[in-house]
């Protein structure tokens, strides 16, 4: 039985690979290392900080074991500066730099140390909606006035996939679209308004072509049926 859905990962898939991002935290009791398929965990140790991925901070910070650092682009601050450049620049915001973030990590993008305490302030990353709305949901108390930040996460949501959407509408021109700083979970919940133009241009652009392939044969039906009519007036 074919599959319905469209090809790609889901909402909630996103959301899952986004729980493998690493978050930094502040034990508040001593725990044991782990050794994990994806890496070994360090073990905590109150004051100090570590970075976790973000499933085990979200468990431990259940448990009341952990307090989550939010990263700094979470802030409410940040997020009206980012804010800002949606609302000025016709691209989208700057994703964090790589350069930076791969200096000292064996990481590839999207999964980079872009939600850790030391994140770049100024750039929104990959998995920066789905990680903004878990930490709100289960860490509002770590991170400062929340309320604004969920204010501005709800303005930058709708700022970009308004810009999404109006890129989108430009490949009836034949020009292309620039997908630079598009979330992930941005990709994942525009696939089906992108995949039905994408699908509406090639029918209409299908149809224009059989409507060619028509009109030329019908304009040689039409040239071969002219000269049987020439020679036959010669031989009279």
């Amino acid at each position: 039985m074919a599959s319905s859905l469209l090809p790609g990962l889901t909402p909630p898939e996103v959301a899952f690979l986004c729980e493998m991002e690493l978050v930094t935290v502040v034990p508040r009791q001593r725990l044991e290392g782990l050794e994990l398929l994806g890496g070994p965990i360090p073990p905590l140790q109150p004051p100090y900080r570590a970075s976790i991925p973000l499933w085990l901070a979200l468990l431990l910070k259940r448990q009341r074991r952990a307090n989550i650092v939010p990263p700094p682009w979470l802030s409410p601050s940040s997020l009206e500066s980012i804010l800002k450049l949606e609302t000025t620049l016709t691209p989208f915001s700057p994703p964090p730099s790589q350069r930076a973030s791969l200096s000292n990590s064996t990481l590839s993008p999207p999964f980079l140390a872009s939600a850790t305490a030391d994140a770049p302030p100024d750039a929104l990353p990959y998995h920066w909606l789905e990680m903004g709305e878990m930490l709100l949901d289960a860490a509002a108390d770590d991170i400062p006035d929340p309320d604004s930040a969920r204010r501005l996460m709800r303005d930058l949501r709708e700022a970009r996939m308004a810009k999404l959407r109006a890129g989108v509408s430009v490949l009836d021109g034949g020009r292309e679209v620039k997908m630079n700083g598009v979330g992930g979970m941005e990709i994942a919940e525009g696939r089906a308004f992108i995949a039905g133009v994408v699908d509406g241009l090639r029918k209409i652009g299908a149809s224009k072509e059989l409507s060619r392939k028509e009109r030329e044969a019908e304009e040689r039906e039409n040239d071969i049926g002219g000269a049987g009519d020439d020679d036959d007036e010669m031989d009279m």
